[in-house]
């Protein structure tokens, strides 16, 4: 059994990673273990910014976005001799294993610490872009999903008002997962991702065809960031189809906000079968969910495979679009 380990978020921010770190420190707790929060990720382990937690440390939080152990990107961490006063750093306060909150960049830096340091490290999935593979969850992409659901029913109403074109980007440089499912619970006509290749020239010729026919007051577009912009593909569908068009860059408001219950819930499960794991001797795995129960994957595979689009999704979006 281990005696005192760490926990960290780090990355991009993500609803619920409060709730993970509040399950993390109390489940600690209660088996008899000395955890230690370190501040500011990656950067705040290289500074040494961490302070040994206890059950009042994490009250009132499993309710806030964002993160109360902060989060930022360290240029240092990235080199070995960053890895290696990292894990001087934890060896000096009798550290004996790391739980990482975060996204693949975050796994993909614990991973580098277990293997060159012999750090135990286990990770939980903490990010909106719901692209880590062997799961089909993570931490905040709930919540995300709602924030975006809300901003398309708002831009429904002014965009049937006007009969315009609405184009909203959303989030996901190299998944398209908010895009899908929020086009498809969204009833978006079209849905741009990254993994998928499309011609503007014959959405252009579509939606032209549909005004002409009187088939459609409006017309909404959801594109990820990572598959072109919003106000460039908006400016151009408006030269080649003539109808006034609307673009709308939705931003870091998808990462904010209160927590969903689903996040709630499935961070405070996923941090108390972390911290169990890892006070027993596991290394090496990060948490998820899948097909609705908890899974454990090797974190070699979580950060060098590639998470696919479900086809199946796809598929069912242009048939209901």
């Amino acid at each position: 059994m281990r005696k005192t380990i760490a926990v960290m978020t780090s990355g991009g921010d993500s609803p619920g990673m409060n709730a993970a770190t509040r399950a993390v420190v109390r489940t600690a707790v209660q088996s008899g273990a000395r955890i230690f929060g370190i501040y500011n990720g990656y950067r705040g382990l290289l500074e040494n910014d961490m302070v040994e937690m206890n059950r009042r440390s994490v009250s009132d939080i499993i309710q806030r976005g964002g993160t109360i152990l902060g989060t930022a990107r360290s240029q240092e961490f990235t080199t070995p001799e960053g890895r290696a006063k990292a894990a001087e750093n934890l060896r000096e306060r009798g550290v004996e294993g790391v739980i990482v909150i975060g996204g693949d960049g975050s796994l993909r830096g614990a991973q580098h610490l277990a293997d060159e340091q012999g750090i135990a490290v286990v990770g939980l999935p903490g990010t909106i872009d719901n692209d880590i593979w062997g799961m089909d969850y993570t931490i905040g992409s709930d919540t995300a999903a709602n924030t975006i659901i809300d901003a398309i029913n708002k831009l429904r109403d002014t965009a049937s008002a006007h009969r315009r074109i609405a184009v909203l980007e959303v989030m996901g440089r190299h998944s398209g997962w908010l895009a899908l499912i929020t086009g498809m619970s969204g009833g978006a006509e079209y849905i741009l991702v990254p993994e998928e290749l499309y011609d503007l020239h014959q959405i252009a010729s579509e939606i032209r065809a549909m005004y002409d026919e009187n088939q459609k007051r409006y017309v909404l577009i959801v594109v990820a960031e990572g598959a072109g912009s919003a106000i460039d593909i908006g400016i151009k569908l408006e030269e080649m189809t003539g109808i006034d068009t609307r673009a709308s860059v939705l931003g870091h408001i998808q990462r904010g906000g209160s927590p969903t219950v689903m996040d709630r819930v499935y961070a405070s499960v996923l941090g108390e079968k972390a911290t169990l794991a890892l006070l027993s001797g596991v290394s090496n795995v990060v948490y998820g969910v899948k097909h609705g129960r908890i899974v454990n994957v090797n974190l070699y595979d979580a950060v060098t495979k590639k998470k696919q689009l479900d086809p199946e999704y796809i598929r069912m979006a242009k048939v209901l679009a």
